[in-house]
């Protein structure tokens, strides 16, 4: 059971922001295969892909906020599609924009916009959950909603196993429901104490809350294999269901170690188990 690695990006922000090649060659000595785009940090496509090449990493995918790509849908896809990738992703919605609110129908129909534009120029649309979207509309969850109502050649999944787990399901269960329309998962690892409705888990991914926070703070990301999640049956059910990539994502470091450390101790412990 191998698979190739990608790093997303998001998890090594201000490294990258400080030295993007010098970032992308740490990743690279690391044993990353690829990596997975959030922002470009004001460098140019041209420049990323001479970049990646050069180091030996494949583009594989990039989260690419939805405003950002109705705004400019054509420019913004021409702009990834340069720098090599073969899959974009809706990473995020805002709340009036999720299950259970009016702009959840609307967003359904912007991800299949989106997704027609993406297939006319040899790109694959995915869309990353998090756990609002196991919210139920009508006894259905929200992401299956999504799934059912555009079809699988104009949106793909990129299962996010941490927010899976956290929004009540089973990981490896869902990677197979999705069977042949999962090319990427996310492996990301948390360490949660107990369950706390009050604790503001985006801004963990730096989504700001204005909300009163808990006194202790109950739940963490964590390195690959250092938290709760199972992997090797997540490896499993992604291997069986088609999966072309695994990406290892950590949103905030943690464990006393910065972001480059975490990232190393992911693909450490992958290496052991494939």
């Amino acid at each position: 059971m191998k698979f190739p690695v990608a790093l997303q990006l998001y998890s090594v922000r201000g490294d990258l922001e400080a030295d993007f090649r010098g970032t992308l060659e740490k990743v690279k000595a690391m044993g990353y295969d690829g990596v997975e785009f959030a922002g470009i940090f004001g460098q140019s496509p041209a420049d990323i892909k001479a970049w990646c090449a050069e180091i030996g990493l494949i583009p594989i995918s990039a989260h690419v906020p939805l405003k950002e790509m109705l705004e400019d849908l054509e420019g913004t896809l021409d702009a990834y599609k340069e720098i090599g990738v073969e899959y974009v992703v809706v990473p995020y919605v805002d709340a009036d924009r999720r299950p259970g609110t009016e702009g959840w129908m609307p967003t359904i129909e912007a991800v299949a916009k989106i997704g027609k534009a993406a297939k006319e120029r040899g790109l694959i649309l995915l869309y990353h959950n998090h756990d609002f979207e196991f919210t139920k509309v009508d006894g259905e969850y929200g992401l299956d909603m999504l799934y059912r109502l555009v079809p699988a050649d104009l949106l793909q999944t990129e299962l996010d196993t941490c927010w899976v787990n956290v929004g009540g399901e089973n990981p490896a269960d869902y990677i197979r429901k999705y069977d042949g329309r999962t090319p990427v998962v996310h492996l990301k690892d948390f360490y949660r104490e107990s369950v706390n409705p009050d604790e503001p888990l985006y801004e963990l991914i730096g989504i700001k809350s204005e909300e009163k926070k808990p006194a202790k703070k109950s739940f963490e990301f964590r390195p690959v294999g250092h938290g709760l999640q199972d992997f090797p049956s997540i490896l499993k059910a992604s291997q069986q269901s088609g999966a072309k990539w695994v990406v290892v994502e950590q949103d905030q470091p943690s464990m006393e170690k910065t972001p480059m450390e975490c990232a190393e101790m992911s693909i450490n412990y992958l290496k052991t188990i494939m």
